[in-house]
Order: structure tokens, then sequence, then C-alpha cells
């Protein structure tokens, strides 16, 4: 099956790419195309998902020698003929720790801008500007093994940024940082998407960070695409209904709305669904919780589960 798109602006479009290493075959004839915007990765360990970034970044070949296949377009380059041009216009940051003991954060961030090709003075002067927009702090005059996994993880992002590239890679970016460091990062990562105008492909397990700040999102499992489609398309439920969050008790407001013929679902003690005409049952609702001493929160539109989507597409 082909889950091959082409929208108006993309950031890449490959075509029937097998990877393997030795007899086990990790990339299984994927064709994919991503727009401009934040794009979600979502995969069970050992999905594929790494293999693809860096077989499109050029860090893992492709090789017909040994069965590998593949072709396309990325950031408007031919891959993979033209992979070193496209790196430099990229940003990678990588699951794994990269970088050389003894260095501080502020020169592991200054090389690679040299890399890229910044001559030294600006190279360091974007440095410093990465360091401050990734809240570095005065820990960038620190070597770098002396950093905690979250500090490494904030030196990472700075060194994917100080070139300014115009498409972001982020492998597992939040890996190790606090709830609020982590709430900061996709803060970021949304401003450098919205304000900047950034694309960025954001790898992770954390359903949650696809949430707060995915506009697509692309499903592998077993070296294959199994799933490619909108954020907003993905959580649009098959019934029109409202999302109720309550502080206890969603189980006795929903028995009493369906007393009154209302569909409803409790799906935790603070979490209740209830299906139909939102003009029509916001005043049932607020009449009702009333009745049974039920605090509402807050009302939304329902929204189907994301993970449900994903577990829907790595089982098929």
């Amino acid at each position: 099956m082909s889950f091959y798109e082409k929208p108006a602006d993309k950031v890449f479009e490959i075509e029937s790419v097998r990877k393997s290493y030795g007899s086990k075959q990790v990339l299984k004839n994927i064709s994919l195309s991503i727009p401009t915007g934040v794009v979600g990765l979502l995969g069970p360990n050992g999905s594929g998902k790494s293999t693809l970034i860096k077989t499109i970044l050029g860090l893992v070949s492709i090789d017909p020698r040994r069965g590998d296949t593949g072709s396309g377009q990325v950031l408007g380059f031919d891959w993979p003929s033209q992979v070193r041009i496209v790196r430099d216009h990229v940003g990678y940051l990588p699951e794994d720790d990269c970088y050389l003991q003894g260095l501080q954060g502020i020169e592991s961030i200054q090389m690679m801008a040299r890399l890229s090709g910044l001559m030294k003075k600006e190279a360091l002067r974007r440095s410093h500007e990465v360091a401050d927009y990734c809240d570095l702090g005065q820990e960038r005059y620190r070597n770098v093994e002396t950093y905690s996994t979250g500090m490494r993880q904030k030196l990472k992002f700075a060194q994917a940024l100080v070139h300014d590239p115009r498409w972001i890679i982020l492998d597992e970016p939040t890996t190790g940082l606090d709830p609020q460091q982590r709430e900061q990062f996709l803060d970021r990562i949304y401003a450098l998407a919205n304000e900047q105008g950034k694309s960025i492909l954001l790898s992770t397990h954390i359903l949650h960070d696809v949430i707060q700040t995915c506009d697509h999102v692309v499903i592998m499992a077993a070296g294959q695409i199994r799933l490619v489609d909108t954020l907003d398309n993905l959580q649009r439920p098959s019934q029109e209904g409202l999302q109720i969050s309550v502080v206890s008790n969603a189980g006795k407001l929903g028995d009493a709305l369906r007393a009154q013929g209302i569909q409803s679902n409790s799906t935790s003690d603070s979490q209740l669904v209830v299906l139909g005409d939102e003009s029509i049952l916001l005043d049932c609702i607020w009449k009702t919780s009333i009745e049974q001493q039920v605090t509402v929160l807050r009302i939304e539109q329902a929204k189907n589960s994301l993970e449900q989507a994903f577990l829907d597409a790595v089982r098929s």
C-alpha cells in the first residue's frame, strides 16, 4: 500500500527506500512525502525511525550492492546523490550523546558552527545567541562531560540550531527533561515553526509532545509506514460531542445524563465524553452537574485518542 501524498510544499519526498543490515531488512520499501511545518514521527522501539532519519541524512548509506534502494528529493535537492548538500541545510539533534570531552558547552556549539561554514567571530556570536535561546545560562562555560542528561539535551538543541537550518530533525529531544523543561522545550519548537517558519521533524515515543506541537503525524512499525495524516484528522471524532473534565465523580454525572436520554461515557473519574449536538447539550450538562454537585472544570470539543490511533496503526 502506498502512503505517498503530494502536498504543495514538501520538505522531502522519497520513494521505494529499502535498507538492510546484513540479512535484516530495516526499512521496507518506504515511500513518503511530508509537508512543511511540524511533523511527528511515531513508532515503537525498533520500528526504524532512527534508521530512516540517518538514511535521509546520509549517515547511513544506501548501498545498491547490498540490495538497498531509494530515490527522491530533500529540501529540493536530489537524494541520495546530493545528500552532503542536504546536510548543510539541516539541524540534527541525535538521540545518542555526541560531544568531545574537555570542551566547554559554548566551545562545542562553536565547533558545530565552524563545521557548518561560519567564520570564527560569527560562529561565536551565533553560539552565544542559541545558548541563550536554549537556556544554557552560565553552564555554557562548564565542560560538557559534567552536564546532566537534561543539560546535554539543551546543548544538542543549540548545536542543531546554530547554523540557522531550514529543516530541524529532533530525535527523542525531551529525554531526560523534567516536566517544566519539557514544556519549555515544546514552546521553543512551537516558536521555531510558527514565528520563524522552520520545518521540524519530531521523532518521539511521547504522544503528549506530538499533540502539543505537531501538525502532521507519521507512524512507523516494523520498518514500514503505517499511517500518515494530519493531527486534526486523527483526533476528529466519528460523532459530534463534548469532552468534560470534572474534579471527580464523572460516572455519577454520566449516569444522570444517561437517565435523561443523553449518550455519555466516563473514561476516568475525572473525564466524561458526551455525544450529541453541542448547542443542545451545554445547558443540560451545566444544570445536571449542579444538581449532582459535580464540579466541572472544562468543556471542549470531543477528540479521538492519538494513543488509540497509534495502537491501531502499529497492530495493523
